[in-house]
C-alpha cells in the first residue's frame, strides 16, 4: 500500500484557517456522513448493486481527500476501481480495510476536536 498518513496536517491547518469557528462542525458532519456512506456501501454489496456502490464510494473518496484523510481516500479509490470493474467481492474486501481506517481517522478527529 502507498505510504499515506491517516491525516494530512497541512490540509487540516488550511481547513481550520478557512472554516474558523465552523471547523468542528465540518469534522462532525464528515464523520456522520461517512458513517452513513459506509452503511450505504454495505447495502450496495448485499444488493450486488455496482452503480450504488461506485457512486457512494466515489463520494466518500472525495470527501475523505478533501477533509485531509489521504489513506482513507486511497482505500476508497481502490474500492471504487474494483466496483467499476464489476468486482464487488474485491470491493467488499477493501471495504473492511476502509472501515478499519475510518475508525482510526474518527479517533484522531475526536482527539483533535477535544484538544
Amino acid at each position: 500500500m502507498v505510504d499515506k498518513p491517516h491525516l494530512d496536517e497541512e490540509a487540516l491547518a488550511e481547513l481550520r484557517d478557512v472554516m474558523e469557528d465552523e471547523f468542528d462542525v465540518l469534522i462532525e458532519t464528515y464523520l456522520s456522513d461517512s458513517a452513513d456512506r459506509i452503511n450505504t456501501l454495505h447495502r450496495a454489496l448485499v444488493a450486488e448493486d455496482n452503480e450504488m456502490f461506485t457512486k457512494s464510494i466515489h463520494s466518500f473518496k472525495g470527501s475523505s481527500i478533501n477533509i485531509g484523510a489521504p489513506l482513507l481516500g486511497e482505500l476508497c479509490l481502490r474500492a471504487e476501481c474494483a466496483g467499476r470493474n464489476g468486482h464487488l467481492d474485491e470491493a467488499g474486501q477493501v471495504l473492511d480495510r476502509i472501515e478499519s481506517e475510518f475508525r482510526t481517522v474518527s479517533d484522531l478527529f475526536q482527539r483533535l476536536l477535544n484538544a
